[in-house]
């Protein structure tokens, strides 16, 4: 009888736990993390996080985020400047790249 109830009281606490994971407050406190990894990985100044992330799905594991900002450097003389943010949700890690030359429709 012990051993009944202490597996119900794991399986309980499981899936507490599994669904706090998803919970609103999870999603927004992950997209934190992944906008703060972004912008820390930029190479631009004054950077700012244009529209929503794209969420790629597990299998790829990744998720994409566009920044703008100003380069810094002296002789951009403070151009504005775009790099798409890739975010691996499985290590919290963030490469950004350089997207000037993407074409933008408006």
């Amino acid at each position: 009888m012990k051993r009944l109830s202490g597996v119900g009281l794991a399986a309980l606490l499981l899936s507490s736990a599994l669904a706090q994971a998803s919970s609103e407050q999870a999603w927004q406190q992950s997209h934190q993390v992944m906008v703060q990894a972004c912008i820390n990985a930029s190479h631009l100044s004054k950077v700012k996080v244009l529209g929503e992330a794209i969420e790629y799905d597990d299998s790829v594991g990744y998720s994409a985020l566009l920044l703008e900002g100003r380069y810094p450097q002296r002789q951009m003389k403070n151009k504005r400047g775009r790099e798409l943010c890739l975010f691996q949700r499985s290590s919290g890690r963030a490469s950004v790249s350089e997207t000037d030359k993407l074409r933008w429709v408006k």
